[in-house]
């Protein structure tokens, strides 16, 4: 039993050193007065919740031989401290319990707790506090006063504060940047807003602007047609004035007149094209010699369309020569097919 003992403290040889000695003790009668059972060391528990049991309820259920292959099984396995429920460290401390005495399975919780110790550590460092948590559990039930318990226990502590306290931290910053982004979108929303208000008054104004311009040009071009419409009477009043003032030719005279050529006059294009028939009263006054000394346009129908032919065709009439100038009036047709 002191050779497997002395293998058992040689590190690199743990597992099968393990094996061997449950192997040795084996044999021993289960049926044995147990020793008084060792009071369980309470684990310290972490700041947020306390730690599940070191040794599951299940495996405190099991029997010795159960619990000696389960824990032979494992340190071949490799599975010194984990899974939580099937791992050597708690076989062993079920081992202890129910065999207080067996100085191999004291020895072999002895070999395996620096490889907890180690794993604790690395929990730590992951920020595995739960693990961490199990794992410190295991290293007090099997060293109540191992020196390195405070610090884990100090480590998980300020760990999970930490944790929490970045946790809270990216959580706040989280909500910030929501709702610094809510901020942004409801001033994007509101300056878009102000630029389609903005766009829709500069749109009213040109409307604005576009109506009250075609109104005044509406207002100029009426004013020009009552303009011209006012010309055109009062030309017509005047030449109505002239015309009764003007001394009218006997008949006898006007009869007396003989032409010799009164070409037509020539119809305007555009009045041609557009198919306008009109009539032109023209006054005209023969001089003694037969022609055309004066003329002018009465009335026209309609009017300013066959004005000026009108009365260049009538200064290119010739009559016989009179005693005295003659004024009389003719009527010059358009049609456009006459």
């Amino acid at each position: 039993m002191s050779h497997v003992n002395t293998n058992a403290k040689a590190r690199l040889l743990v597992p099968l050193t393990l094996v061997v000695a449950l192997a040795a003790c084996s044999g021993k009668d289960e049926t044995a007065p147990a020793a008084p059972t060792a009071p369980a060391a309470t684990a310290a528990a972490p700041a947020a919740a306390p730690p599940a049991p070191a040794v599951s309820a299940k495996v405190q259920s099991m029997g010795t031989e159960e619990l000696r292959d389960l824990a032979s099984k494992a340190l071949r396995e490799n599975r010194m401290y984990g899974p939580a429920g099937d791992n050597a460290m708690e076989y062993y401390l079920a081992l202890r319990e129910k065999t207080p005495d067996d100085a191999s399975i004291k020895s072999a919780l002895s070999d395996l707790l620096p490889y907890t110790l180690i794993a604790a550590e690395q929990s730590l460092t992951r920020e595995d506090f739960t693990e961490g948590q199990r794992l410190v559990a295991l290293i007090e039930k099997v060293d109540p006063t191992a020196p390195a318990l405070p610090r884990l226990k100090s480590g998980i502590t300020n760990g999970m504060q930490t944790a929490l306290k970045r946790t809270q931290e990216e959580t706040d910053k989280v909500k910030k940047d929501a709702e610094n982004k809510v901020k942004l979108l409801a001033d994007q929303q509101r300056q878009q807003q102000a630029t389609e208000a903005e766009a829709a008054k500069q749109i009213a104004a040109q409307q604005d602007a576009a109506r009250r311009e075609s109104e005044r040009q509406d207002t100029e071009r009426q004013a020009a047609a009552r303009r011209e419409a006012e010309q055109r009477q009062q030309a017509a009043a005047a030449a109505q004035a002239a015309a009764a003032r003007q001394p009218t030719a006997a008949p006898a005279a006007a009869a007396a007149l003989r032409p010799i050529s009164t070409p037509a006059p020539r119809y305007p294009t555009d009045a041609l094209r557009a198919g306008t028939s009109g009539e032109v009263l023209v006054e005209i006054t023969v001089g003694t010699d037969g022609s055309v000394t004066s003329s002018r346009v009465l009335r026209a129908t309609p009017a300013r369309i066959f004005d000026r032919e009108a009365l260049n065709a009538v200064k290119r009439w010739k009559f016989e020569p009179v005693s005295a100038p003659v004024t009389t009036r003719r009527t010059l047709s358009f049609a456009p097919g006459g």
